[in-house]
């Protein structure tokens, strides 16, 4: 294994010896040998005599100078130690690095033909020897030269504060960040780009300068990037009360990313998927992604930034705070409804599935081998649920009274999820000494409700019991603080009124609620809005949930309510089909998809989602044991019989809602959406007039959302026009890496049996490129993780063909690859046959001496299980 594979625990962090309040970095880049000379003012903090010891990895050090004298030094394990310093000094380190063979895209490294750098969480080690932690913070300035004519443009983290020129050819420019930040927040990028270039007039009347950087040629896919910074820092002001603090904001798009994003103060630096768009290349989703992930950036200044994280323990202060606060924003500007929706199908599908796998982990994690394998679902997404429930119990006003406090007490700390919680309890005055227990428990609670109905007395009582099963980190659990939001409603629909829509706190194991004056048994709409990340076990009558469906108030019960009756049909013809019996699928459910089809007063999109079934993973997570092929053969039944029965309404209603032309609005975004969804029920039916149909959707399609809903729909019916269409979108996109990972993603999703061989196939086309991350995401990544039924063929020719692509990424880009490795962990919840194939490729990984520390951690912990 390389490195050396050492589990770090929360409770022992110690305050850091040293702290260094400033940094002068002067760097020279050279693609092979770029030079860094860091000097530091650094403190001994505290009363003792123990050495200085730096972080630093893949680097080349020149000379160390403490008060400008040559200091005798030892390295071990990564780890630079110098004995004996003074208790304040100046410190001089010269290192060489060669970013060009920096395949692992952390630190300093080449990004086609730019410099640019990743340094969340430890990438600062390999540019220069340094206190990589999240609690040293200092102020930076930063030299950068460069060639002039390669690398025209320089930047850097903070405000520019000089440049000039060089007799050599190079020229040099200076930046000064007057904010103290941790390393991981450092930022560098040298290129030639398009700029566009904009300002914001902030609520206190400052003119702050924007600046967008793409590569030549795609300043015309960058306006919708522009304007999507320019709302969010909008909206942060009006919702949060927070002001921008530079003079200038800069975003740089780089086709090498390991992420999505990353918010260095003042430069954040993207990956391309999210700033390019036009609706040529870019469909709605991608639009909607670009304005949330460049929000989510923007919004880590404060939530990040100016209070950032004191150890890597606590990533979802800063990450589950600021993915509520970027879905927050996505709700106000878009429809709050389904941004719902889709963060919750988030949460019920991998979230779930990852804390019932081996990496279960709570939000705030207690042990850490490799830290880059943290940077998971749990952190993010369920953390922004734990924020949610803040949101949920405390309101909107004490929520506020709550981050005010945090950020007037905390500005320019390094803290703890502890702080943040403090911050909302002293604010609002609620008790919040159990709901804590959320950062320290692991797994997903189940609430189990039961009711009974007094005729006699008129009263409705609920019977609520909350447990949280097992998990690989933790055996034992504690009870939770969970808000319940629930509300009333009579046999026909009609709502029961505001006295009965409440959120219950669910403090113990067990609670009982008990409603009065109830002439009749009503019907409960339970967890409302996804009140809380946890499964609900409830016996709902076939027509409770119709009724849902039909009359809820709430556009996410009524998708809930159409999740909850098919997932109970899902699980019974998983049955039957176990037992070779036929599958089954009652008239009165697809009556009521037609009635929802039509509903002219429902959000398009909201039909859409509805009429959407769930996903095989996300079948998946119904069962215990996974049976792939029961699982495959019923959702392919169930899409397949409402195709054929609703086939007329959904040509009326696709007929009905295509658009003439692009535009980008929210009314024509969910038209689109819905066509979509009823160009895919008509491909299924397969005769000539549904293949022209979508043949005539895809040659006369003006944008991308609709020329991959065509394309989509002919592979899920294997339509002959499918192969016509393929060869089209290469032929004119093939130059476009962006654009081709759609064409990429469809082919590994494809249900023909030849998909492997094809997925094998495309590894060798001139598109594809194992060095770059959204490459290897979605061609290798979408078939394991997307495509289960081919991926878990009973043969293990997926599972092998994941391992070797793993074998290949080991040293090239090592968290990339304990990213894909994802679905080969949880073998333990299939049959033995493919049980034993999994385990024997990861057995192959783990045989391997010089498995990377990201790889080691994550198979050794599946084969613990």
């Amino acid at each position: 294994m390389t490195g050396i594979a050492k589990e770090k625990y929360r409770l022992a962090y110690k305050t850091p010896d040293f702290v260094i309040e400033q940094i002068d970095l002067d760097i020279s880049l050279n693609e092979t040998c770029t030079q860094v000379t860091a000097t530091s003012l650094v403190k001994r903090q505290g009363d003792h005599k123990n050495s200085l010891v730096l972080d630093g990895e893949e680097l080349t050090l020149i000379s160390v100078l403490v008060d400008k004298n040559a200091v005798s030094y030892r390295i071990e394990n990564n780890q630079l130690c110098i004995d004996n310093v003074p208790d304040s000094f100046e410190l001089k380190i010269e290192t060489q690095i060669n970013p060009a063979a920096n395949s692992a895209l952390e630190g300093l490294y080449k990004s086609g033909n730019a410099f640019c750098t990743q340094c969340e969480a430890e990438g600062f080690r390999r540019i220069t020897y340094y206190l990589d932690r999240p609690d040293v913070l200092a102020r930076f300035t930063t030299r950068i030269t460069a060639d002039k004519a390669a690398y025209p443009i320089l930047l850097s983290n903070g405000n520019r504060i000089a440049a000039g020129d060089n007799t050599d050819g190079t020229h040099w420019v200076q930046w000064r960040d007057p904010f103290p930040k941790p390393c991981y927040l450092f930022a560098l990028v040298a290129g030639d780009f398009d700029v566009l270039k904009d300002t914001f007039t902030t609520k206190s009347g400052r003119t702050v300068q924007l600046e967008l950087f793409v590569d030549k040629g795609n300043l015309n896919r960058s306006y919708h990037a522009m304007s999507s910074l320019k709302k969010s820092m909008a909206w942060d002001e009006q919702r949060f009360g927070l002001e921008y603090d530079l003079d200038i904001y800069m975003i740089v798009a780089v086709d090498f990313f390991n992420m999505g994003a990353m918010e260095n103060k003042g430069l954040n630096i993207f990956n391309a998927k999210f700033v390019l768009a036009n609706s040529e290349s870019a469909t709605d989703t991608d639009y909607f992604d670009i304005e949330r992930v460049i929000g989510h950036e923007y919004f880590h200044n404060w939530t990040g930034n100016r209070i950032t994280c004191r150890d890597w323990f606590q990533l979802s202060l800063k990450e589950g705070l600021t993915v509520f606060r970027d879905q927050e924003f996505s709700s106000d500007l878009g429809s709050r409804a389904i941004n719902r929706i889709r963060n919750v199908k988030i949460i019920r599908g991998p979230q779930f599935a990852e804390d019932a796998g081996p990496m279960s982990h709570p939000i705030r994690p207690d042990v850490v081998m490799e830290m880059n394998n943290f940077y998971t679902l749990t952190v993010y997404e369920k953390g922004s649920e734990v924020i949610r429930m803040l949101h949920t119990i405390l309101g909107e006003e004490r929520f506020q009274a709550g981050m005010r406090l945090y950020v007037s007490r905390h500005d320019g700390q390094a803290v703890t999820c502890d702080d943040f919680v403090q911050a909302m309890q002293d604010a609002s005055g609620i008790d919040l000494t159990r709901f804590r227990q959320w950062y320290a428990q692991s797994g997903t609670p189940v609430l189990n409700v039961t009711d009974e109905f007094d005729a006699a007395n008129q009263k409705y009582i609920l019977h609520v019991k909350q447990h949280t099963p097992p998990t690989a980190d933790q055996k034992e659990k504690s009870v939770l603080h969970i808000p319940l939001s629930l509300a009333l409603y009579d046999q026909k629909g009609g709502y029961l009124g505001d006295q009965y829509d409440q959120v219950i706190n669910i403090c113990q194991d067990q609670q009982s609620i008990e409603f009065n004056g109830m002439t009749e048994k009503p019907v409960v709409a339970l967890l409302q809005d996804f009140s809380a990340p946890v499964k609900l076990e409830f016996d709902y009558a076939d027509q409770d949930l119709l009724v849902l469906m039909q009359h809820s108030r709430s556009a996410f019960t009524r998708w809930d309510a159409a999740q909850t009756l098919l997932n109970k049909y899902i699980r019974m013809n998983v049955e039957r089909v176990r037992n070779l019996q036929k599958p089954e699928l009652p008239a009165a459910l697809v009556d009521v998809f037609a009635e929802i089809l039509r509903d002219q007063t429902l959000d398009k999109s909201l039909i859409a989602e509805m009429m959407r079934i769930p996903s095989e993973t996300s079948m998946a997570e119904l069962f215990d044991e996974i049976d792939v092929d029961a699982i495959h053969e019923v959702r392919c039944f169930i899409e397949q019989s409402i195709a054929t029965q609703l086939h007329d309404v959904f040509v009326e209603v696709y007929q009905q809602n295509k658009t003439i032309q692009y535009q980008l609005t929210q009314t024509d975004i969910a038209k689109r959406d819905l066509v979509s969804v009823c160009l895919a029920y008509i491909a299924l039916n397969g005769n000539e007039a549904d293949q022209q149909i979508v043949s005539a959707h895809f040659h006369s399609a003006d944008n991308m959302t609709d020329v991959l809903a065509a394309m989509q729909a002919a592979k899920q019916g294997q339509l002959p026009v499918l192969q016509e269409m393929m060869h089209a979108f290469e032929a004119k996109w093939q130059h476009d890496g962006l654009v081709m990972d759609n064409w990429f993603r469809l082919q590994a999703t494809s249900p023909a049996a030849d998909c492997l061989d094809v997925v094998k196939s495309l590894l060798k086309h001139p598109s594809f490129s194992m060095q770059n991350p959204n490459r290897l995401r979605a061609l290798i990544g979408t078939f394991s993780a997307a495509n289960p039924y081919r991926f878990h063929a009973i043969d293990g020719s997926g599972y092998t063909f994941l391992r070797e692509m793993l074998d290949e990424l080991n040293h090239s880009n090592p968290q990339v690859a304990s990213r894909l490795i994802t679905p080969l962990l949880q073998f333990k919840r299939f049959d033995p046959t493919r049980q034993s194939l999994m385990k024997q490729e990861l057995k192959r990984l783990s045989a391997r001496p010089d498995l990377s520390r990201d790889l080691f951690e994550k198979v050794s912990k599946a084969l613990a299980q």
